[in-house]
């Protein structure tokens, strides 16, 4: 058996093979097992691929758990002012007053 890596788009462990294409259920990223990702761009995106800049308002599209905290950030939970980062996979913003970082793969823009 093979062993199947992480997701190239969001990185999380969750992927299956489905006997043609690798796949990640958690951001619906598909992809063979192999080739480089030629999506990849310094542009960031989000679940839907749509441009997101500075300053735009988001929503996030799944019940997302903070590493090192009890907090969960819930699906629908919309968030204003993004800040971009040096990864075009990932925003900063403050929820509830705390500065986090989240993968654009969860966030969709309003």
């Amino acid at each position: 058996m093979t062993e199947i890596s992480n997701c190239p788009k969001c990185e999380m462990e969750n992927t299956y093979f489905d006997g043609t294409v690798n796949i990640c259920p958690d951001c619906s990223h598909e992809w063979i097992s192999g080739e480089e990702d030629t999506e990849a761009s310094d542009v960031p995106k989000d679940s839907n691929g749509t441009e997101l800049k500075d300053g735009d308002a988001v929503t996030v599209i799944k019940d997302l758990n903070v590493k090192g905290s009890s907090m969960v950030i819930k699906r629908g939970t919309k968030v204003k002012s993004i800040r971009l980062t040096d990864n075009p996979e990932e925003v900063d913003c403050k929820i509830d007053g705390s500065g986090i970082v989240l993968k654009t793969c969860f966030l969709k823009k309003n």
